[in-house]
C-alpha cells in the first residue's frame, strides 16, 4: 500500500505511466514464454479444446448474467477507474477506439493465460476447475521444467505481483483526484488518507481468514448470516457497488451528457453513433438493472 500510495501521489503521468509501461510489456512476453512452453506438454490441444469447444447445453441465464459481472470487474466498469483514465486522454482520442482496444486487449491476454495453463494443468493430472490458484499450482511446475525456469519464474511472480499493484493504484486514483479537484486537497495528503482507508479495510478482509474468521457483524439478519468482514466487502462491490456505478455511468453518458460532446468524444461516425446513442440510453441500463437485480436475489 505504500508503494501504492507514493505512485499515486506522483500522479498518472509521473507515476503511474512510468510504472507500466515496462511491467505490463515484460509480463506480457513472459506469458507468451508460456503459453510457447505448454505447446511442448502434449496437452496443448486438450486445453484448447477446453477452452474453445463451448457446451451450449450447460449455458443458463445466471451463467450469462455471472459473466456479465466478470466483465463489470475485469474491465474496472463502474469503479470510476475508466473515467479517471479517461480524464488524462489527450484531445483528438477516439475514446470509442481506445474501449475497443482496451477490451480485445483484454480478451486476448485472457486468452494467452488460459492457453498457458491448462495444458499445464492436464499435463500434471490438476483439477481445471480449481479456479484462480491454478496460477500458483500450474505455473510453478511449468517453471520447474523449463530451461532458466528459476529466472522466468521469479521475474514472472515479481511482474504479476507489479500487475496487482498497478490494479490498486488503479483503484486509488479517482479517489485521490476527486478530493483534489472538488474537495480542494492536495494529491499527497489525499494519496496518503485513501492509503490508509483502503489499507485498514484490507487488514479486516486479511482477518477475516484467521482471527475474526467467526466474527459475522451483520450476522442479526438472516441474508448475512455467517458472512465476515470480508464476506460482506465482497458482496457490496461485486453484487451492489459495481452494478450501480456502471448503471449510474450508462444513465449520465447517455440523458445527461448532450449529443454534441458525446458524439466530439466518440469520434465514430454518424451511424455508429446512433447506434451507440440507443444501446447506451436503453439497452445497456435494462441490462445493468437486470444484473444488479439478479445478483441481490
Amino acid at each position: 500500500m505504500v508503494l501504492t500510495i507514493l505512485v499515486v501521489a506522483r500522479g498518472v503521468s509521473g507515476g503511474l505511466e512510468k510504472a507500466t509501461s515496462f511491467m505490463m510489456p515484460a509480463l506480457f512476453v513472459i506469458l507468451l514464454i508460456l503459453v510457447g512452453y505448454a505447446m511442448t506438454t502434449g496437452r496443448f490441444g486438450d486445453g484448447f479444446s477446453f477452452l474453445f469447444s463451448p457446451d451450449f447445453s450447460k449455458l443458463s441465464v445466471g451463467g450469462v448474467l455471472t459473466a456479465l459481472g466478470h466483465a463489470f470487474f475485469t474491465l474496472s466498469l463502474g469503479m470510476g477507474v475508466m473515467m479517471a483514465y479517461g480524464s488524462y486522454v489527450p484531445p483528438g482520442i477516439s475514446v470509442a477506439r481506445t474501449a475497443v482496444a482496451v477490451a480485445a486487449m483484454d480478451t486476448a491476454v485472457a486468452l494467452l493465460a488460459g492457453l498457458a495453463i491448462f495444458p499445464i494443468v492436464f499435463a500434471n493430472g490438476l483439477e481445471a476447475s480449481a479456479g484462480p490458484g491454478l496460477v500458483f499450482k500450474t505455473l510453478p511446475l511449468a517453471f520447474g521444467q523449463m530451461p532458466f525456469g528459476t529466472v522466468f519464474g521469479t521475474l514472472f511472480f515479481v511482474l504479476l505481483v507489479f500487475a496487482a499493484w498497478t490494479s490498486s493504484i488503479s483503484l486509488l486514483e479517482p479517489l485521490v483526484e476527486w478530493l483534489e479537484e472538488h474537495r480542494g486537497i492536495n494529491r499527497i495528503a489525499a494519496a496518503v488518507g485513501g492509503g490508509f482507508a483502503a489499507w485498514l479495510l484490507g487488514v479486516a478482509s486479511v482477518l477475516s481468514f484467521n482471527l475474526w474468521a467467526d466474527v459475522a457483524p451483520l450476522g442479526m439478519f438472516e441474508a448475512f448470516a455467517g458472512k465476515t468482514i470480508f464476506d460482506l466487502l465482497d458482496y457490496l462491490t461485486a453484487n451492489i457497488m459495481l452494478p450501480l456505478g456502471g448503471l449510474a455511468v450508462a444513465l449520465f453518458a447517455g440523458w445527461t451528457m448532450t449529443g454534441a460532446a458525446t458524439r466530439d468524444e466518440l469520434r465514430m461516425g454518424e451511424a455508429g453513433y446512433r447506434v451507440w446513442r440507443f444501446l447506451i440510453r436503453y439497452v445497456s441500463p435494462v441490462a445493468v438493472a437486470t444484473v444488479f437485480i439478479y445478483n441481490l436475489l
